[in-house]
């Protein structure tokens, strides 16, 4: 199964950010007994939780590139990724392990957003690029594995459950009456948010949903505090300037 919890955005907060995504990765550890990582700096914490299934001995996240400027957190399993990595190998890229989650960075590395054209699978995952000051986040398209998401005091906080962002500071735990009245209505929400008010799961894309050129699924731009839906299962988020 595996999880994946963090949060992005400058450091300005007095707490240990370790201790807090230590704390938030705790809450599912039932999501990856194996093994736990995590990388944090003053700008994102990722943090994951492993249930070992391919390459045991060297599929150890966060998982970095071989210069050390892509890092990963993923959950999922990428079906076409022998095939992906014959084609990055051919483009000159290195690979240092036999788990899909490595062509995962060298695919973003080769074609960025439209990586998400490229996949075959069932996935979440977190991209930051130290290069570039960016992070790249996707949900599968089908919208098999949970990705939920809220904003506190400036920052994204993410993860594969809710129970793990209620572990963030200062986090409000206020029931959304209007998905409540979708489920007493339906017997299930159709809203993208949560049952908890402002938190939100990353819905798969719809027919009628505007998509650009060559991308598929949703992604946000942030700067500074604000957030800017765009399209719906991916998110960009700049931190430059924030």
């Amino acid at each position: 199964m595996c999880g994946i919890s963090g949060f992005i955005g400058r450091s300005k907060e007095d707490w240990d950010r370790e201790a807090v995504l230590k704390k938030m990765m705790d809450k599912i550890i039932h999501r990856g007994p194996d093994q736990e990582g995590m990388y944090v700096n003053d700008q994102v914490a990722l943090g994951f939780r492993r249930l070992s299934i391919i390459d045991l001995d060297h599929g150890m996240q966060p998982m970095f590139n071989e210069t050390g400027d892509v890092v990963i957190v993923f959950n999922g399993e990428i079906y076409n990724h022998l095939e992906l990595r014959e084609d990055l190998i051919a483009k000159g890229h290195v690979f240092a392990n036999n788990a899909d989650t490595e062509s995962l960075i060298h695919g973003y590395e080769e074609y960025g957003v439209d990586l998400l054209s490229k996949v075959r699978g069932m996935f979440a995952f977190v991209i930051y690029d130290m290069k570039n000051d960016l992070v790249f986040a996707a949900r599968d398209f089908f919208g098999i594995k949970p990705f939920y998401y809220t904003q506190q005091d400036g920052n994204l906080v993410f993860s594969s459950e809710i129970k793990s962002i209620l572990a963030y500071p200062n986090i409000k735990r206020e029931v959304n009456e209007a998905a409540l009245e979708q489920y007493m209505s339906f017997q299930y929400s159709v809203l993208p948010e949560t049952f908890f008010k402002a938190f939100v799961w990353a819905a798969p894309p719809t027919r009628d949903t505007e998509m650009p050129t060559s991308t598929a699924g949703r992604w946000f731009a942030l700067n500074r505090s604000d957030c800017r839906k765009i399209w719906p299962s991916v998110m960009e988020i700049t931190l430059v300037g924030m």
